[in-house]
């Protein structure tokens, strides 16, 4: 392990100026040819004390400019256009690149390298992407993947739709001062009663059929009484 001075913030590392302990190969193929750190010697943590306000002065301009870019991106929708079976299995998957290219396409300026991709995207739908605009900003954007641009404005309007009526819900419960959970409890058990009745209703059924011959095996001997 060697020690590093980070020069802007890492995740799950530290922040800007802090002295952290790295394996020489993440500090070697990374952190120092990008310039995101700087060996944690006597003469660089020196250099770094006097230059420590301009570079917090710099990353703070940085970060604003990203925090605003960010809430443009949070609201941008790209299409991806994608050959995909019957069952809406792509052939191949979405990559950064596709989705920076696609940005770009609507006019966004994104590197690839910003793109962050958890899961590989690889059927058609709305997609959640993240984008890492300054090591303290992260944007969305949806990356929308239909076969064709007409089938990308209606799952672009069913996400709408859907989105529309998780908001509606939300501001139901908040209205009513309930936690979400015992709202879908509720409505489980609602949809659950139903199914109760039923299955009550199924072993009823074979009581009364039991109970059905006794019933008309008792007339023959009440009319027999009656007669004598």
């Amino acid at each position: 392990m060697i020690e590093v001075i980070l020069l802007e913030r890492i995740e799950r590392l530290g922040k800007l100026g802090q002295v952290v302990k790295v394996r020489p190969g993440f500090a070697r193929n990374f952190l120092l040819p990008h310039k995101k750190a700087l060996r944690a010697t006597k003469a660089n943590l020196e250099v770094f004390e006097k230059q420590r306000h301009e570079l917090e002065a710099q990353n703070a301009a940085e970060r604003s400019k990203a925090e605003t870019l960010a809430t443009k991106l949070d609201k941008v929708t790209v299409v991806v256009i994608r050959q995909a079976s019957d069952t809406g299995q792509l052939y191949g998957s979405v990559s950064a690149r596709d989705v920076a290219d696609a940005a770009k396409d609507a006019k966004h300026e994104i590197d690839r390298s910003q793109v962050q991709i958890d899961q590989p995207i690889k059927t058609l739908g709305l997609f959640s992407v993240k984008v890492r605009l300054h090591p303290e900003v992260t944007a969305k954007i949806t990356i929308n993947v239909a076969r064709s641009p007409e089938e990308a404005v209606v799952q672009a309007e069913k996400g709408a739709a859907i989105i529309k009526a998780e908001a509606e819900k939300a501001e139901v419960v908040a209205a009513l001062g309930v936690p979400p959970e015992a709202v879908a409890a509720e409505g489980a058990e609602a949809e659950a009663k139903p199914a109760k009745k039923k299955k009550a209703k199924a072993e009823d059924a074979p009581a009364e059929a039991e109970a059905a011959p006794e019933g008309k095996a008792k007339k023959p001997r009440g009319k027999k009484a009656s007669e004598a």
